[in-house]
């Protein structure tokens, strides 16, 4: 039944009115995610369970949203494309605890919050792009040799302070200490071959034309830019560099998620444990991932091909994102202590 609704879909609004008499059998959710990330899962979800779902969709200040309303606020779910906002929903209170045993069967620890207030759905890596033409294999493997002076003039990346950067620069104060992250990153620094600008697509467009020879940037980015059939020349970007997959050898590359929380006042709570138990279950995590070009959090979910024809397996860091999210801030002090993006 989910297969055939995942693949015979009815198109739901992008934005819904709540209804505050709507009926129990609901789900209420914000979303930071795209709806056609989302919107073919919930309509399957409806399809299989008879709970209606009403979406507001924003690209940014739901979370300010969620605060303000407090208590009062018709939110069931927030959806996050990133462990940011997540953490920060944490922080401020705004998430009730989830205890699921279906959730803790699908969804290892790492990507799940210790006290049970944030579960990942979709993970990502945090990727080295190396020029096919300018660095050889083997001539990158690690983070760490980012900071390697040979690469002086050679390195692209967007701000530091955006938050796919603030969550790698937060591992690398998880794993080494400030002081070391601290001297890493002003060594990354002045490797760059440029101030760091644009998104992670911009990193490989600039590899692609010679600007520098390494970028970061996350592993969905590449899927994306090989099968853009409205702009093509981001493909020729793709073929113009290959992915490395950093610290294979040691503790593997920085992940991030995408994730979902159960807000504190949430009005149909056991709706949206019913939902989020959904989206951990194989047919759901096929979908999303793939639709994304993203990994299943779920361990032994088929990928796509596309992911398994230039990714194949690799070794993800293991390292709880809870425990990365506790360093953003200091990440952040960091990029404007060694003038990063200066």
């Amino acid at each position: 039944m989910l297969r055939k609704s995942l693949f015979a879909l009815a198109t739901l609004s992008t934005t819904l009115a709540f209804n505050p008499m709507a009926q129990a059998e609901e789900v209420n959710i914000y979303s930071y995610r795209q709806p056609f990330l989302i919107e073919p899962l919930l309509t399957a979800f409806t399809e299989q369970t008879g709970i209606k779902t009403n979406v507001v969709f924003a690209k940014k200040g739901l979370l300010e949203r969620l605060e303000h309303e407090g208590r009062n606020s018709p939110a069931d779910i927030l959806l996050t494309s990133d462990i940011g906002p997540l953490f920060d929903a944490t922080e401020k209170g705004l998430f009730a605890p989830l205890s699921s045993d279906i959730v803790n069967a699908n969804v290892p620890a790492q990507f799940r919050d210790p006290e049970g207030r944030w579960v990942g759905l979709t993970s990502r890596a945090r990727l080295i792009y190396a020029s096919k033409d300018r660095v050889k294999d083997g001539e990158i493997t690690s983070y760490e040799e980012l900071a390697d002076p040979k690469w002086k003039g050679r390195i692209c990346t967007r701000s530091g302070k955006h938050t796919y950067n603030l969550s790698l620069i937060g591992s690398m104060i998880a794993h080494h200490g400030e002081e070391e992250a601290e001297n890493w990153l002003g060594a990354l620094k002045e490797n760059l071959a440029q101030k760091p600008q644009g998104n992670d697509r911009a990193q490989v467009k600039a590899i692609k034309e010679g600007v520098c020879d390494l970028a970061l940037g996350n592993s969905y980015y590449f899927g994306h830019m090989l099968t853009n059939d409205k702009e093509p020349e981001q493909k020729t970007w793709a073929e113009s560099v290959n992915l490395v997959f950093p610290n294979q050898a040691d503790r593997g590359a920085h992940m991030n998620i995408s994730g979902a929380g159960i807000t504190k006042h949430a009005p149909h709570a056991a709706a949206a444990q019913k939902l989020i138990e959904f989206l951990t279950e194989e047919e759901s995590q096929k979908y999303y991932a793939n639709s994304n070009f993203e990994f299943p959090v779920r361990p032994n979910t088929p990928r796509s091909e596309l992911i398994e024809k230039y990714m194949g397996e690799f070794k993800g860091d293991s390292i709880n994102l809870q425990e990365v999210s506790a360093q953003r801030s200091a990440a952040a002090k960091l990029v404007d202590k060694v003038g990063f993006d200066n």
